[in-house]
């Protein structure tokens, strides 16, 4: 298989085709406008509570890894929809566990968010 050539202008069209890919996640997918309105959400506390550095980190990574998650599912819906446009009882189960795993990133996130969000809350509460 030929390489080609490391170039400006590839690097520049991979960033391109990255957008068009989370314009499409965005577009097709309903939890995607549900996860876009919880980093929202989540930025805006984490701005009016003041959290530290250290605790953005936390609430940044938590983000990512939703969205990474969403966005692998989303790809994996769209190839498995072209792989077997017929149902398919093992495209199911594999349906079924990558959508498991945005859960357990939501999930994982909410947790995150609790123990960052939870104790800053509590001191704007109590004052």
């Amino acid at each position: 298989m030929r390489r080609r050539p490391f170039t400006l202008r590839g690097r520049i069209r991979s960033f391109k085709y990255a957008f068009r890919g989370i314009g499409v996640m965005l577009a097709s997918q309903h939890n995607a406008w549900i996860h876009a309105l919880a980093t929202l959400l989540v930025c805006l506390t984490g701005w009016w509570l003041g959290i530290s550095s250290a605790q953005w980190c936390w609430i940044v990574l938590a983000i990512v890894a939703v969205w990474t998650a969403e966005a692998l599912n989303t790809a994996f819906e769209f190839l498995a929809d072209a792989a077997s446009p017929d149902f398919h009882p093992l495209v199911e189960k594999s349906k079924d566990v990558s959508a498991g795993a945005v859960l357990i990133a939501a999930v994982g996130a909410a947790v995150i968010a609790i123990l960052v969000f939870g104790p800053a809350l509590a001191a704007r509460v109590a004052k």
